[in-house]
């Protein structure tokens, strides 16, 4: 459900639009001036706001440059008194959707341009989703049984909100898995958001996953949204979590089992509605048993543990995953087509993948420049 914020310091126009919107079935929250509205949104994501322009402490337009900087895939309304539509004007020289003045006309007005503005964002999301689908997420390949037998467990988890647990070797294709794993899901409209637990410190990590208030160590000049925050209705994937610190352990299975949280520095709590998937490439039950990893956190997230089937015992896949790759790198160099040769797909099938399809990728990315594989 879409999450509006509106902001107005005369009562009955905010719960006007407010009672407006609700019966359109979004979910709306009121602030009574800007001071409100700006703890509201350090604390909730908004999908847009509706702001007056005139308000005592914070006006409209200081609310509006702080989104701008700080959140700006959030839309914004405006609403301003007839006489000053100048102000407005000047809003949406700083990036607002519209303005409504005052007094407002009616329901159907108002509804019509939150519902725009909805729109708009909704296709904006869709073109991002596309393009990064398009150029990191090559599709599913299952033409082995072993690798088809997967699939179909892919498609009945994806139906539920389930937590999902990845396993296998690295570069089996873990990530693509649980891309897949949302864009079957009814959270499909939603962000899909992905956090490598690996690449980063433990309080870097930290930072990234949950965020952190203005001033909450050196260098935080300004507020951070975590990734948690960013997949909130959505899919947040884990990847590589058992090489989460102890510490980081211990907060992340608070919040899988509260869905709630503070950034750091923080002491507001933030709830979210997320779908986790989580991968690693460690034997997770073998990490308990030499205290590396908890079990109460192996549990929570063991929901479905789905294996994911190295590249060496998918023979009948090879094939068709070099052809997708082909197809993806073409598009990367302007080319029309790369082809494999005989010779090409024999070496190919002859050689055991230890870094599967990574590997596979890395090579075919390295020779396809020389055009070695065929034109």
């Amino acid at each position: 459900m879409e999450r509006i914020l509106i902001v107005d310091d005369e009562e009955s126009i905010r719960t006007f639009i407010g009672a407006v919107l609700e019966s359109e079935g979004l979910k709306v929250t009121l602030a009574e001036d800007g001071d409100e509205a700006a703890r509201l949104l350090q604390q909730y994501n908004f999908h847009l706001m509706v702001t007056d322009l005139r308000m005592p402490g914070l006006d409209g337009m200081a609310l509006l440059r702080k989104v701008r900087a700080e959140e700006p895939e959030m839309e914004v309304i405006v609403l301003t008194a007839h006489g000053t539509v100048e102000n407005a004007v000047e809003a949406m020289k700083l990036g607002a959707f519209d303005y409504l003045t005052k007094p407002l006309s009616g329901p159907d007005e108002i509804a019509l341009t939150v519902m725009r503005a909805l729109e708009r964002r909704r296709l904006r999301e869709h073109r991002h989703r596309a393009d990064v689908h398009a150029a990191q997420c090559p599709a599913l390949v299952a033409r082995d049984p072993a690798m088809a037998a997967v699939v179909e467990q892919v498609r009945k988890v994806a139906a539920t909100d389930t937590t999902v647990l990845l396993l296998g070797e690295s570069g089996t294709g873990k990530e693509v898995v649980a891309r897949t794993v949302h864009q079957l899901s009814r959270r499909r409209e939603g962000p899909m958001v992905a956090v490598n637990c690996a690449a980063l410190s433990p309080s870097l990590l930290e930072s990234e996953m949950f965020g952190h208030e203005r001033g909450a160590f050196t260098g935080a000049t300004t507020s951070h949204r975590g990734r948690f925050e960013l997949a909130d209705g959505g899919t947040l994937f884990l990847d590589e979590v058992g090489d989460l610190a102890p510490e980081l352990q211990a907060k992340l299975l608070r919040v899988l089992e509260q869905r709630r949280f503070e950034r750091v520095g923080g002491s507001r709590e933030i709830e979210v509605d997320i779908r986790l998937v989580a991968a690693t490439n460690h034997d997770l039950l073998e990490e308990m048993r030499a205290g590396r990893f908890r079990e109460d956190l192996y549990h929570r997230l063991a929901v479905f543990p789905i294996r994911i089937v190295p590249l060496r015992d998918r023979p009948a896949d090879l094939e068709p995953l070099a052809d997708a790759l082909l197809e993806r790198i073409a598009r990367q160099l302007g080319r029309a087509t790369l082809v494999l040769s005989a010779a090409a797909r024999a070496r190919l099938a002859a050689y055991s993948w230890p870094g599967n399809v990574r590997e596979l990728a890395n090579v075919l990315e390295r020779a396809a420049p020389s055009s070695r594989m065929g034109r």
